[in-house]
């Protein structure tokens, strides 16, 4: 096992920022969580740097819980109402999510809104080059994941209940605006080439309004894939979806073939001999989503894309960094996000130059 692997595989005890009162919690679930048994036992994920997340294990099966963490938060952030909402709607439209159970908006239960869900056996790989699969494995797990955004990007949002789960239109424009203002609320040091790119992505917006649901976060270890088959059975970490361009969403993805080492745990694909690990090159992978989902001429403006889905992440690292200074981070490991802000930001501003 890799150490990216054992450093997010499993759980531990629940770190003192993050505890509860557990009885409350079993109360609740008794209340609220059809055919719950306690006693309840809780230990919390290690993996994830966001919403503090619990295994709750009972007599009656196994749980997890999300909640908003504790303290002083940014605006719109952590905002597990509509995580719980969108795996509702997805999972009554038969695409692999955990089943919800409930959602509790009473701050009294365990100090912050959160929301449980079942609990999914399977495996999560942090690794991007899957060091424990053989080739042929490989490609069928990339070609899963694959089909399953295309699935995402394909659905009628107003046939599955969230016509208004984001605002229609603008969403480049509007997203620009809110990691702009994020990140500025937790600068912790003058990066020049986010401030460029700040200046220069609303001015290049691509004019497709292409708009379908967007998971805004979809990487291979927000993915639960079946115990023994190449196959996805659940996707995580819905607390980035909306209403969005698909391209931006597809094109985050593809980070993962363009990221290098920048210290922050995974080496992304860039510079490994795809092809003896089975993995599909970038172009055939873009290629596998075009035919899926009906783009015969490609992707257009990829330039701007990736220079955008950089700035966002080099944004949203900033803003863990500031929870790291404020407290409130839910990882150990959050404190490595800072330093990844700087190479991100010279990545997107390269993008953005070769646009032109």
């Amino acid at each position: 096992m890799s150490s990216r692997q054992a450093q997010n595989t499993g759980t531990r005890e629940v770190r003192d920022a993050h505890r509860f009162d557990t009885d409350r919690l079993e109360d609740y679930m008794r209340s609220h969580v059809e055919s719950f048994q306690g006693p309840l036992e809780v230990r919390q994920f290690k993996g994830g740097q966001s919403n503090p997340t619990y295994l709750l294990t009972a007599p009656s099966g196994r749980y997890v819980m999300r909640r908003k963490p504790p303290g002083r938060l940014l605006k719109s952030a952590h905002a597990v109402d509509r995580e719980f909402r969108v795996i509702s709607a997805l999972y009554a439209a038969d695409f692999p999510v955990p089943r919800p159970l409930a959602l509790c908006k009473d701050e009294e239960v365990v100090g912050t809104m959160f929301y449980i869900m079942e609990f999914v056996e399977g495996r999560i790989f942090w690794d991007l080059d899957l060091p424990d699969c053989e080739p042929e494995e490989r490609t069928a797990i990339y070609g899963n994941a694959n089909q399953v955004i295309a699935d995402l990007h394909s659905f009628d949002v107003a046939r599955i209940g969230l016509a208004d789960y984001g605002k229609p239109g603008n969403y480049f424009e509007r997203q620009i605006s809110r990691w702009t203002g994020q990140y500025q609320a937790s600068e912790t040091g003058k990066i020049d080439e986010m401030d460029r790119l700040i200046a220069w992505l609303p001015d290049h917006i691509p004019g497709d309004e292409s708009a379908s649901v967007v998971h805004g976060d979809y990487r291979l270890d927000n993915m639960v894939f079946h115990p023994t088959e190449p196959r996805v059975i659940a996707v995580l970490d819905w607390e980035l979806s909306t209403i969005g361009h698909p391209l931006g969403d597809f094109t985050y993805h593809l980070m993962s073939w363009q990221m290098p080492e920048i210290g922050i745990g995974s080496t992304g694909l860039a510079g490994k001999d795809l092809d003896a690990l089975g993995i599909p090159a970038e172009e055939d992978y873009v290629s596998m989503y075009c035919e899926r989902t009906g783009r015969p001429d490609g992707i257009s403006n990829r330039n701007f894309y990736s220079a955008y889905n950089f700035f966002r992440l080099a944004a949203i690292l900033q803003g863990i960094a500031g929870r790291v200074r404020d407290g409130t981070a839910a990882s150990a490991h959050a404190a490595q996000a800072g330093q990844a802000v700087l190479p991100l930001a010279r990545i997107g501003w390269q993008f953005a130059e070769q646009a032109g």
